[in-house]
């Protein structure tokens, strides 16, 4: 019989001869995994079935003495590790603003009472090539709290296409106004596109762009370490007017490690941040015609694949890819 398992392991000090070196001071989560090659008399670790998770980080032994822990997703086997040391963490608190809302995705499991799914392969106005699920392939909530968007690329035959998932929070959690962090933790590659964005409450009886639209955060997967912040508007289902910025990292990408993607909304301006570092500033005096912005939004999360203005994949983009979601925050 064909066996395959993951166990994820914390370890602290040295661990032998397979520690490569490995401070003391440090926890590392490895992973063990095998297939069909297992040997359950064996009581040592054989280097040949150890590989450690990806970007692994060291801790601090504050972290350590607070139980820094084990983790391992309950459905695909992987990982995700809840603080790291080295990741940026946005503030619990704003000098006189309040949690409105959070979800911090604890439970195990998506809390439809907040989110819905939008379903299907419509292109979705720019080209796109993804059919968006409700599958726990492509999106679920692992036991440890993180909320994930997976978008795969499927075979059938001879047939590719892709999936992905995407999720609103229209008629559910609505604001107007605020301080709203997003962590998370994006895909890369050539044709993908994530996107933490709102679109106005009245998208129903106003069709966009005339509702109103904000982009926390769209990133390029082929420019990992750069992100745009963007508001667009116009005249109900006419052409769309925008203004808008961009983030670039000192070093690294954005797939490499959590960010927190950030605006700051009241009734004049929009200002938008990564790590709290503000990159750019829509006033109410840049929008001409109707001013949208002075309503309730909800927000939308997704990984597009494709489109016109990602491009579409090509042989150097790795499927599966993963938007990781810490936690959504609303401060007013």
């Amino acid at each position: 019989m064909k066996i395959k398992f993951l166990v994820s392991i914390c370890f602290l000090g040295w661990i032998n001869q397979y520690s490569n070196g490995i401070p003391a001071a440090s926890a590392t989560a490895l992973s063990l995994s095998t297939a069909n090659n297992l040997n359950p008399a064996a009581n040592s670790f054989v280097p040949s079935i150890f590989h450690f998770v990806s970007n692994v980080e060291r801790v601090s032994s504050k972290q350590m003495t607070a139980g820094f822990s084990c983790y391992s997703d309950t459905i695909n086997g992987n990982g995700y590790p809840k603080k790291l040391a080295s990741e940026y963490e946005a503030p619990s608190s704003y000098p006189g603003l309040s949690l409105k809302w959070s979800d911090e995705f604890n439970g195990g499991k998506l809390n439809e009472k907040t989110w819905s799914y939008e379903t299907g392969n419509s292109g979705w106005g720019n080209s796109e090539l993804e059919n968006y699920t409700n599958s726990p392939k492509n999106c679920f909530v692992t036991k440890d709290g993180y909320l994930v968007i997976e978008a795969r690329k499927e075979k059938v035959g001879n047939n590719i296409y892709y999936t992905s998932a995407r999720l609103q929070t229209k008629g559910k959690k609505e604001f107007k106004y605020g301080r709203m962090d997003i962590r998370a933790k994006l895909p890369k590659g050539q044709g993908l596109w994530p996107a933490i964005w709102m679109l106005g409450s009245n998208i129903s009886t106003t069709s966009w762009p005339g509702c109103g639209e904000i982009d926390i955060m769209e990133l390029l997967g082929d420019e990992p370490n750069k992100v745009y912040g963007t508001m667009h508007w116009g005249k109900p289902g006419g052409g769309s007017t925008h203004v808008g910025g961009t983030y670039t990292l000192p070093a690294g990408d954005f797939s490499q490690k959590f960010h927190v993607f950030s605006i700051q909304w009241d009734s004049t301006k929009i200002e938008w941040f990564v790590d709290g570092n503000k990159y750019f500033t829509g006033k109410k005096s840049d929008v001409n015609g109707n001013y949208p912005f002075d309503q309730p939004f909800f927000f939308l999360l997704n990984v597009a694949v494709g489109g016109n203005w990602p491009g579409n994949p090509d042989a150097s983009t790795v499927f599966p890819q993963k938007m990781i979601v810490d936690y959504v925050r609303v401060f007013q």
